[in-house]
C-alpha cells in the first residue's frame, strides 16, 4: 500500500480484555476429540447472512468434497485470531474479515498469503486476476461480496414526511425518536460528516484533519443521547421490528431479508450509503491448511458468490458472478434493485477507504471509546 504508515496497534483496556478472554478460552478448550473425517471451522457474521452462507456455500462444499464445516459467529476484529496465533493454538481456519482487519492481519502475520492465481478462473476461462474487481484483491485473502451500511426506518412510524437523506438521520427535531448505530467509529464518523453537509468526495480528506474529526464527533454529539448501540448485524432489524428505534444503521442485506422474508415495513435510505467489501482469509498456522484453502477457493467461485447473492442482497466480488444473480431463491423477487451496486443505489454512495482506517484505527478506537464513556 502506498505511503502507509507503520501500524502500532494499541492494546487498550477493551482489546486487552477481549484478547485475554480469547486466550483463556483457547487454553481451557484443550485438545478435542478429532471428528471422523476432515473438518474445518469457518467464522462469519451469523444471522440471515450466516444462513445464506450455510445454504449457498457451506452445505454444497461439504457435499462436493466430504469436508465438514463447523460454522461460528463473531462480531469482527482480530483479537481472537491474534490470541490463537500468539499461543500457537489455531482452531479457526477461515474467517470473513472486514477489509481493514484483513490488511492489518496480513501486516501482522496473522493470515496466510493468498496468491490470486491459485483461485479458479471464471466459467468462461477468464483468469481470477481479471475476473475479481481490483478492490477485492488482497495479499492475504480473496474477495467475497459487495455490501453496504445504510440506514433504514420503520415505515409504520412515519405516516407523513419520511426520511430520505443522511441529514435526516441526524435531525431529531424533524424526525424524533431513537437511533441505532454500531458501537465502532467506522461508518459513524463518515455518516456524521455526510449528515453535516460534507460532499462525499471530501469525507476522508476532512476526517484526515483534526478539525474534521472534531466536526464528526460534534455531529455525533447531537444525537448521542438518543442512540442505542448495536454490535451484531442481526440486531438492527430486530430493533426496528420491536420499535426500540425508529431508524438505524444496518447492513443492507439484513434489511432486505427482513423485508422479503418477514414482510417487515422497512425502508432503506441509500443516500450516503457506505459501500464496502470484505475478504475471506485463512488463519496463519492452521493445521488444516489444505482443506481451508479448498474452502476458500470453492467459496469464491462465481457459482458460490451468486448462490449468496440470490439469498441475500450482496453483490459478487467477481464480474462473472453478476449475471448469475437473477431472482431471490425463496421469493422470486428481482435482486437487481436491491443491490448496493445497482445504478440507482450507488449514485450517492461513498466507498469505504480501508487504507485510511488501517492507518487511523487504533487512535480512533481509543477516542471513540473515551467519547462513549463521557
Amino acid at each position: 500500500m502506498k505511503n502507509r504508515r507503520p501500524i502500532h496497534w494499541v492494546r487498550d483496556a477493551v482489546l486487552a480484555t477481549v484478547g485475554a478472554a480469547a486466550l483463556v478460552f483457547i487454553l481451557a478448550r484443550g485438545p478435542s476429540q478429532a471428528p471422523e473425517g476432515p473438518e474445518i471451522t469457518v467464522v462469519s457474521w451469523g444471522g440471515s447472512y450466516g444462513r445464506a452462507y450455510a445454504d449457498g456455500i457451506q452445505t454444497p462444499f461439504s457435499e462436493e468434497t466430504g469436508v465438514r464445516v463447523a460454522m461460528e459467529d463473531y462480531n469482527g476484529g482480530l483479537a481472537q485470531i491474534r490470541a490463537q496465533v500468539d499461543v500457537g493454538s489455531v482452531y479457526w481456519d477461515v474467517v470473513d474479515l472486514e477489509m481493514a482487519d484483513a490488511m492489518r492481519g496480513c501486516d501482522e502475520g496473522l493470515l496466510e498469503p493468498i496468491d490470486i492465481e491459485m483461485l479458479p478462473p471464471a466459467p468462461d476461462g477468464t483468469p481470477a486476476k481479471d475476473d475479481f474487481y481490483s478492490e477485492m484483491q488482497g495479499e492475504c485473502g480473496a474477495g467475497m461480496l459487495f455490501y453496504s451500511t445504510v440506514y433504514a426506518y420503520n415505515a409504520d412510524l412515519f405516516r407523513d414526511e419520511k426520511p430520505s437523506t443522511m441529514a435526516d438521520f441526524f435531525d431529531l427535531e424533524k424526525f424524533p425518536g431513537r437511533r441505532g448505530m454500531r458501537r465502532v467509529p467506522q461508518v459513524n464518523l463518515e455518516f456524521a460528516l455526510i449528515g453535516d453537509g460534507v460532499p462525499l468526495e471530501e469525507v476522508y480528506a476532512t476526517l484526515d484533519t483534526p478539525e474534521g474529526l472534531d466536526r464528526a464527533f460534534d455531529k455525533l454529539d447531537t444525537i448521542k443521547d438518543q442512540v442505542i448501540w448495536w454490535e451484531a448485524g442481526a440486531q438492527p432489524p430486530q430493533m426496528l421490528a420491536d420499535g426500540e428505534v425508529v431508524m438505524g444503521t444496518a447492513y443492507n442485506g439484513r434489511i432486505f431479508n427482513a423485508q422479503v422474508l418477514e414482510d417487515q415495513p422497512f425502508v432503506i435510505v441509500w443516500d450516503g450509503q457506505l459501500l464496502d467489501y470484505g475478504q475471506l482469509s485463512v488463519v496463519a498456522g492452521t493445521p488444516r491448511l489444505d482443506d481451508a484453502l479448498r474452502f476458500l477457493s470453492f467459496a469464491t467461485t462465481a457459482r458460490s458468490l451468486a448462490a449468496m447473492g440470490r439469498r441475500i442482497s450482496y453483490g459478487p466480488a467477481r464480474r462473472s458472478g453478476e449475471p448469475l444473480v437473477t431472482t431471490h431463491l425463496a421469493t422470486g423477487v428481482e435482486m437487481a434493485p436491491h443491490m448496493p451496486t445497482s445504478p440507482e443505489n450507488i449514485a450517492r454512495a461513498l466507498r469505504n477507504d480501508w487504507s485510511w482506517w488501517v492507518d487511523n484505527q487504533d487512535e480512533l478506537n481509543e477516542r471513540f471509546s473515551a467519547w462513549l464513556a463521557r
